[in-house]
């Protein structure tokens, strides 16, 4: 293993080994505390341009499942194609594996998709420094060939751009099936799934595209990476769909996008909230629920039109979670209801829009 060192915006340096694939990297440092799911996380599109870093010390132990593929064209195991997250950042992997589903180690997936995986860090101090600083940008660079550093770069990207599919993609095609829109904004395979399992037609469109013009009976807008306000085309057209009545869903950047086509405004999160234990409230009830979350922007409830209102709220820091119409078919999710991996107390996401669809 080579030496390599993580260095931050701030200048604080970690040092640590390689065991992925040795390239220099640089993207926004961010932090995930779940204990497992690594390879649903490394495949998670949102997580394009970022270095992930995991909180819970042994990582690697339980390997990484085959890709393998559904008739459908979606990937069994994993949450899209191939790895998006820049690198990964850990405490201690392990280099010995155990699973009745692995084939292959985590340092031997990462080395064939070319992602850097660095080990030997203390996670719990560069967390800390996250928590304090903010996400910061960093550098992954080798001790012995620092000279190749890269310079970090995220805020000014549309990764949404780089990661939503370039063509129409119907699934599930049947005659007398409600017809869903789901806008690719860098969607999750579970979310898909989670969809076709309850026998609907998925019509999904690249973030861009103008879905007005096609028949459909719902719409949903999936989660993406980056901030939400490069993905201005979509909102544009959410703000056309909503003046057909149609029932309109959103996860994570769906729920800020429905947002921004309400006439909200959006803001960055200090740290992001990251994780498979997130506590989140309905509001108007005493139910609360864990979530998994993965995102680092926020609605600010504050500027949504008197026409709308918080539907979850986050009990660790009162951030937004969800918001719904008062009286038209529209709502949205901050967190992930489809899980992968995580939770899974709040699929019933679907189920609601889904009822809202067949009743329209």
């Amino acid at each position: 293993m080579r030496n390599v060192t993580l260095i931050l915006n701030d200048g604080s340096r970690f040092h640590g080994k390689s065991f992925g694939y040795e390239k220099p990297v640089a993207g926004e440092v961010v932090f995930n505390t779940a204990m497992t799911g690594y390879p649903e996380s490394l495949t998670d599109p949102s997580y394009a341009g970022q270095l992930m870093t995991l909180t819970y010390p042994l990582v690697g132990n339980y390997g990484v499942p085959p890709f393998t593929v559904e008739p459908n064209g979606l990937a069994t195991f994993m949450e899209s194609e191939k790895i998006h997250a820049e690198a990964i950042i850990v405490s201690d992997y392990s280099e010995e594996y155990s699973h009745w589903n692995a084939v292959e180690s985590l340092a031997d997936w990462l080395k064939r998709e070319q992602v850097p995986g660095i080990t030997g860090i203390d996670t719990r101090e560069l967390t800390k420094v996250l928590r304090e600083h903010g996400v910061m940008m960093g550098q992954i660079i080798f001790d012995d060939d620092q000279q190749n550093a890269l310079e970090a770069v995220y805020a000014g990207i549309n990764y949404v751009d780089k990661v939503s599919c370039k063509e129409v993609i119907r699934y599930n095609q049947g005659e007398g099936k409600r017809k869903v829109v789901l806008v690719d904004c860098g969607v999750k395979t579970n979310i898909i799934r989670c969809l076709l399992k309850r026998d609907v037609e998925v019509i999904r469109v690249p973030w861009d595209y103008d879905f007005n013009q096609l028949q459909f009976d719902g719409l949903f807008i999936s989660n993406g990476p980056g901030n939400p306000d490069f993905a201005q085309a979509t909102v544009d057209n959410i703000r056309k769909a909503m003046t057909t009545g149609k029932p309109i869903c959103g996860i994570c950047m769906g729920n800020q996008l429905l947002a921004k086509a309400a006439g909200a405004s959006t803001y960055k999160l200090k740290y992001g909230h990251r994780s498979h234990n997130q506590p989140v409230l309905m509001k108007g009830t005493n139910t609360c629920y864990i979530t998994s979350q993965n995102h680092g922007f926020a609605v600010d409830d504050s500027t949504l039109p008197s026409d709308w209102e918080p539907l979850f709220v986050n009990m660790n820091d009162g951030t937004n979670e969800g918001i719904r119409h008062k009286s038209l078919p529209f709502f949205s999710a901050q967190f992930h209801p489809e899980a992968s991996s995580g939770p899974r107390d709040t699929e019933f996401i679907f189920d609601r829009f889904l009822e809202l669809v067949r009743n329209a």
